[in-house]
């Protein structure tokens, strides 16, 4: 391990296209034949009339058949596994709050490639052993905890296994264990802070912290940017989902112009989520995966459901691995309004963009007189509720901008800090109360 080389995995990450076009085929026919153990495959293989022997390049991955969440379900909870259930050593699972949860199976390779994963990521924003990192997700079933905690310690640093909430001792931890790196959730830091400002602790002075893993949630560069402000960190963008492993999938580097997918590890595909043609670079459309060295459940051209684009497919920092915007959302968070296509984070986009504004939001849509309305609430960073004028000019204007942005004119509320409910996982940022009325 070399500390000063900017790469972790030199013999990967700075491979060239055509080298990383080589692997992907080797890797791909290599996970079709691990594929025809699963009767779900092996069925799906014979209807499409492909073999791995058929594959000549990564583009033939289009030949093969779509993998959804909905599949995971009907084979819960091993029906998708590719090996003895004694070759696995851990599953994750969603929660599973609408029908059966989805189920993950993991060999100890499949931990060891997973730790590897991160480990890059965190060594690619500047980690390195000498470092304390913090991890500030919910361990157990959800990936986060787990999946960043075993990247750390493959790096070499220094961990500390916070889990999710009770702010008081994050913030004791990152005073007295000098931590310097933090994963958590970007609705979780903007909680933290305002509890840091409670407490009169300045992260700038107080705490050596210097760099943000952020994830979990949509975020939007806004977003990003008031944290980094506020802490005087730098934050970097990071992808995953369990179905691929967890956290680790995809990473800015220092450049933050994108998230690095790892096409040693994936094939990536953004497709138009109706037709489900590929769509041209640039364009968004719905993020597919298909998973290149798994090897309890490897997953064949996954539909995420996330929306996201290509920006490109070289990199000032050396690798040439795909980039990809941040996720903009998901075809089925989608809300549909009037007609009106409108996705959260264009909300929050807006919202971050006043200086008076607190990062806290809700978007709650009802009916009224079989009228479909939008209501956003957004806390006041600068209380000044005694100066009604003042109060009203700023409605108005955040209520103009949403209305350039979405189309349509929501109704905008300004409520004290504090007034929203606040979570320490994923922030809940629409209710849709219009399901009464269905």
């Amino acid at each position: 391990m070399d500390v000063k080389s900017p790469y972790l995995h030199p013999e990967y990450e700075t491979l060239s296209r055509e080298e990383i076009c080589k692997l992907q085929t080797e890797r791909l026919r290599e996970t079709m034949q691990r594929c025809m153990k699963v009767p779900f495959y092996a069925q799906k293989f014979k209807e499409a009339g492909v073999t791995p022997d058929d594959i000549k390049s990564p583009d033939d991955v289009r030949r093969l058949p779509f993998t959804t969440k909905q599949d995971l379900r009907d084979t819960y909870p091993f029906g998708l596994a590719a090996v003895p259930l004694s070759e696995c050593v851990r599953l994750h699972s969603s929660s599973g709050t609408t029908g059966n949860p989805t189920v993950i199976l993991h060999t100890q390779r499949d931990l060891d490639e997973w730790a590897n994963q991160v480990a890059r990521n965190l060594w690619m924003v500047g980690l390195r052993p000498d470092d304390v990192f913090q991890n500030s997700s919910g361990y157990g079933m959800f990936t986060g905890g787990l999946g960043f905690q075993y990247g750390a310690e493959r790096l070499g640093m220094l961990t500390v296994p916070a889990a999710a909430g009770n702010s008081l001792r994050q913030i004791k931890f990152m005073k007295d264990f000098g931590t310097t790196a933090v994963h958590a959730v970007p609705s979780y830091l903007t909680r933290l802070y305002e509890v840091m400002q409670e407490q009169g602790v300045d992260p700038r002075k107080d705490t050596k912290l210097r760099v943000f893993a952020i994830g979990a949630e949509p975020h939007s560069e806004e977003q990003r940017q008031r944290i980094e402000k506020m802490f005087g960190v730098k934050a970097y963008n990071s992808f995953g989902m369990s179905e691929m492993c967890g956290p680790g999938v995809g990473f800015e580097c220092q450049e933050q112009n994108g998230l690095h997918f790892w096409e040693d590890y994936y094939i990536v595909e953004i497709v138009d989520p109706e037709t489900l043609e590929p769509v041209p670079d640039g364009e968004i459309g719905e993020l597919v995966l298909t998973s290149l060295r798994r090897e309890a459940m490897p997953l064949i051209r996954y539909r995420t459901r996330d929306l996201t684009r290509v920006l490109g497919r070289t990199c000032p920092c050396g690798r040439n691995h795909v980039r990809l915007d941040r996720m903009k959302g998901r075809s089925d968070d989608m809300m549909v309004l009037r007609g009106v296509n409108i996705f959260p984070i264009q909300i929050e986009k807006i919202l971050m963009q006043f200086t008076e504004l607190a990062s806290n939001y809700l978007i709650t849509l009802t009916t009224d007189n079989d009228n479909d309305n939008m209501t956003v609430e957004v806390e006041i960073a600068d209380m000044f509720t005694d100066d009604y004028k003042r109060l009203q000019e700023l409605t108005k204007s955040v209520t103009r901008a949403l209305k350039d942005e979405i189309l349509l004119t929501p109704i905008v509320k300004l409520v004290p800090k504090g007034t929203l409910p606040v979570s320490e996982g994923k922030a809940v940022r629409v209710v849709d109360k219009r399901k009464v009325y269905q």
